[in-house]
């Protein structure tokens, strides 16, 4: 099974909407070394050779462990990869989750990124923004134009914004993507999403099959989604992910997974097309 030719730009790259987000490779909670090298590997090289074109990664992903996995599975990086990773967020010794949101806390952040996939560039880097921060925003996207100008990065996406934080992003530079929440089950980024739609500005949910730190997983788990799986002959993440391709054409997924048979899983969804039934049942 291979990802069928649909293609949106990213940044100036052609990418296919079906990617890959590096986010599970790492141990649990995204925090230490993965539970089984080997097979972190072995997804990594099955994703490009299926033909996914766009991977999302972060260095505090472990940290280190993401972009060290991506590196040695796939270095020196085929023509056409497009590698995007985030800065904004640093782990503590114990795994907790911290603001790193000072222009220099970013611009380091690029500079590890740059470090660990071997890069002389990151095609693109996404601002995450945090909701604690007391950062002025307009200093963040200064460190960001510089980077940029500097030609450390080749674009920027924003990342965990509302829309003042977006309308304010692009009022100063062509922003690449926004990867925001986005799912059957939490349409909190609506207002985002209905932005970057009209503007044609690639949307990338994280957490497409729900929040991967949450046991009752409101959308594989949803009885609609279940019975549209069933009547489909497809399984509740391949409907869940089909939805959101639906959505809109500048919609670019990246499940993540460290499984192999989760991958072709989440592959095969780019061939399933929900009818309207599935649609109307859908919540």
């Amino acid at each position: 099974m291979t990802i069928p030719n649909e293609i949106v730009m990213l940044a100036g790259h052609p990418v296919r909407r079906m990617g890959f987000g590096a986010m599970q490779l790492p141990g649990p909670g995204v925090f230490g070394p993965s539970r089984d090298r080997d097979q972190s590997l072995a997804v990594l090289r099955r994703a490009l050779e299926a033909g996914v074109t766009h991977i999302d990664t972060a260095q505090f992903y472990g940290p280190d462990v993401a972009n060290e996995l991506i590196h040695a599975a796939l270095h020196p990086y085929p023509e056409g990869l497009v590698l995007v990773s985030k800065v904004g967020a640093a782990r503590s010794d114990t795994g907790h989750w911290l603001a790193a949101q000072r222009p220099d806390e970013l611009r380091a952040g690029v500079m590890a990124n740059l470090s660990s996939l071997e890069l002389d560039q990151l095609p693109v880097v996404n601002l995450r923004h945090h909701s604690e921060t007391d950062v002025p925003y307009a200093e963040q996207l200064d460190v960001m134009e510089a980077m940029k100008a500097e030609g450390l990065i080749g674009a920027i996406g924003l990342s965990n914004v509302d829309p003042e934080h977006y309308r304010t992003a692009t009022a100063r530079t062509q922003v690449a993507c926004v990867q925001n929440p986005y799912n059957l089950a939490d349409r909190s980024g609506q207002a985002v999403f209905e932005l970057c739609r009209a503007d044609r500005v690639p949307y990338v949910p994280f957490f497409p099959l729900g929040s991967a730190f949450n046991p009752e997983n409101p959308v594989l788990g949803s009885p609609a989604v279940k019975e549209v799986a069933g009547r489909m002959g497809a399984t509740p993440a391949q409907v869940a992910l089909a939805w959101l391709l639906h959505q809109a054409p500048n919609v670019l997924l990246i499940p993540g997974t460290s499984s192999l048979s989760h991958l072709e899983e989440n592959l095969a969804a780019t061939d399933v097309v929900l009818d309207q039934e599935a649609l109307d049942a859908l919540p």
